[in-house]
């Protein structure tokens, strides 16, 4: 049996939930947005918890790291006017790992791009902090800084980029 499937329990094939039951679960929200490593407490007090169906149906495909028994996933909002195509931002919660991600769905759900935007997760050695703003023009700002784990956080060693999603879905680096 599969480890996922060890851990969860069978799914049933026959349980199904629509794409649209689960955009049902991201509000459309008014841009800008700030995501902060506080944000997610807001989220998750406002919206309601993405059930163990929709995350096995149509996040767990998304992820390259393996969810486990820790994994916690938030959803925090829906891109407004996004036209052809569906816009979600998702917090995803593991043992000193947590992210926010951006992740476009055709209007049928098909994966068109997925981007880790902000967050806090560490190596053990080095703890990296990101901030993100999405703006009203679909430009992401994010700022990231490092610091030793035991150490206080250093502003000469961040980074900021931005990326920019595009009106078909994806989402590209503009910097």
């Amino acid at each position: 049996m599969p480890a996922k499937q060890a851990i969860y329990g069978m799914k049933n094939q026959e349980q199904q939930v629509s794409f649209k039951q689960f955009l049902g679960k991201f509000p459309e929200v008014t841009l800008p947005v700030t995501l902060t490593p506080e944000s997610q407490r807001v989220f998750s007090q406002e919206n309601d918890p993405i059930p163990m169906l929709m995350i096995d149906q149509f996040l767990a495909p998304l992820e390259e790291d393996p969810i486990d028994e820790y994994t916690e996933f938030v959803p925090c909002f829906q891109v407004p006017d996004t036209g052809n195509f569906h816009a979600l931002v998702y917090w995803r919660a593991g043992l000193m790992d947590y992210r926010y991600i951006l992740a476009t769905f055709t209007k049928q759900g098909v994966l068109i791009a997925k981007q880790v935007i902000a967050g806090t997760y560490t190596d053990g050695k080095t703890l990296t902090q990101s901030v993100a703003t999405f703006t009203e023009d679909w430009v992401i700002q994010i700022v990231s800084g490092q610091s030793g784990v035991d150490a206080s956080y250093e502003a000469a060693v961040s980074t900021s980029y931005q990326l920019e999603l595009l009106p078909e879905g994806f989402i590209v680096p503009t910097n």
